[in-house]
């Protein structure tokens, strides 16, 4: 099994309010002010240091997110940006887009894009293509929100012939149909295309029918349920058309929030409170989704959040995560594998002071040996 590092779009801006949970690290405390610009500068020279240590660690892939005008994501708004930064700082480790909202941009311009990363990276590319969710990111794109699904899945063999450098007409300034070939030339000869899901059944046979990866997650479900899915997705991978360049079995990578502490009490309690007010930003953004929210999340008081909170930390817990001890995570990647799992993003950005996330990461690259 691969393990990979993921940073999923927690700024310094949503631990506002944090407490200490570590008397012995200072690091593990922010507020508010932090969401500045120098705060977002150092949060860049962040994602530079763990990335580096990411790869002399031996990790597969580093994921950067597609995040827009949220307290949840403000550094990550272009990943093609910042991969660009990330491949001319490392040697070895892929650079990733966890996930790139394809209806947000024109599949020309990704190909473009993505073609330069390819180039500097030598190779070290991948992208996970997300339909898109909240309706403040179609600002960008006002009329693909309401297609947004099936403008992704038509544009993946679009991409894909774009970057095996076929001729594509488009419409130009003038009105007129124009053939147009994607520049510059990638280095790769195909682009590893993942999908990203949040869990519907749907979209994970989606995925196997056009025989992409797929990035999921294993939180919101059950173990029985996730298994059921990856079945689904083997099982329309196998049966898809073969599209040219994809192997013969899907990479199914699955999204975990990891911390692996000296031991299970000391993951927990640096972890707790970081984690549930990670989760508490995450839900104050669902409640401001136009397109999904259905007013409960925003109906919420203090105490019903901390709540759901807590609930949430307990259950991340019991199943799921990567929080605790080198045993218990062991145990826990051991259970991902028998389900059928080739990666796991490890979700380490949640708040954990960046002297946590290292020391966490070199207890992982340990087990990362074993595996």
């Amino acid at each position: 099994m691969d393990l990979s590092v993921m940073f999923f779009g927690a700024d310094d801006a949503s631990a506002a309010g944090r407490v200490q949970n570590n008397a012995d690290d200072a690091s593990t405390t922010k507020n508010a002010d932090d969401a500045s610009a120098a705060g977002h500068t150092a949060k860049y020279d962040e994602i530079l240091a763990i990335t580096k240590a990411a790869d002399r660690l031996g990790f597969t892939a580093v994921w950067t997110p597609e995040r827009h005008f949220q307290q949840v994501g403000q550094v990550f708004p272009n990943p093609a940006l910042l991969g660009a930064a990330l491949a001319v700082a490392t040697e070895r480790i892929h650079v990733r887009a966890g996930s790139l909202v394809l209806p947000l941009h024109h599949p020309l311009r990704v190909a473009e894009d993505w073609a330069v990363v390819d180039n500097l990276s030598r190779g070290r590319i991948g992208v996970s293509m997300a339909t898109g969710w909240h309706s403040k990111d179609f600002v960008l794109a006002p009329d693909a929100f309401a297609d947004r699904r099936e403008r992704a899945w038509r544009d993946v063999e679009l991409l894909r012939r774009l970057w095996a450098g076929e001729a594509v007409e488009f419409t130009d300034g003038t009105g007129e149909r124009v053939a147009v070939t994607s520049q510059p030339r990638p280095h790769s000869p195909v682009l590893p295309l993942w999908t990203t899901t949040s869990g519907s059944p749907q979209t994970w046979e989606a995925a196997g029918r056009m025989r992409t990866n797929i990035l999921g997650a294993t939180i919101g479900q059950t173990r029985e349920e996730l298994a059921e899915k990856i079945r689904r997705y083997r099982d329309a991978y196998e049966q898809a058309p073969e599209q040219p360049g994809t192997p013969p079995r899907g990479t199914v990578t699955l999204m975990a929030h990891t911390y692996v502490g000296v031991d299970d009490e000391q993951a927990r309690r640096s972890a707790g409170g970081p984690l549930k007010a990670y989760l508490k930003s995450y839900v104050a953004q669902t409640a401001a989704n136009k397109g999904g929210a259905d007013g409960r999340a925003g109906a919420l008081s203090g105490a019903q959040l901390d709540t759901l909170a807590d609930f949430a930390f307990q259950r991340y817990l019991s199943w799921g995560s990567l929080l605790g001890s080198a045993q218990t995570c062991r145990k826990s990647l051991a259970d991902l594998a028998d389900l059928g799992c080739d990666e796991v993003a490890c979700f380490i950005d949640f708040g954990l002071g960046a002297q946590e996330v290292m020391a966490g990461l070199e207890r992982l690259a340990e087990l990362r040996e074993e595996l």
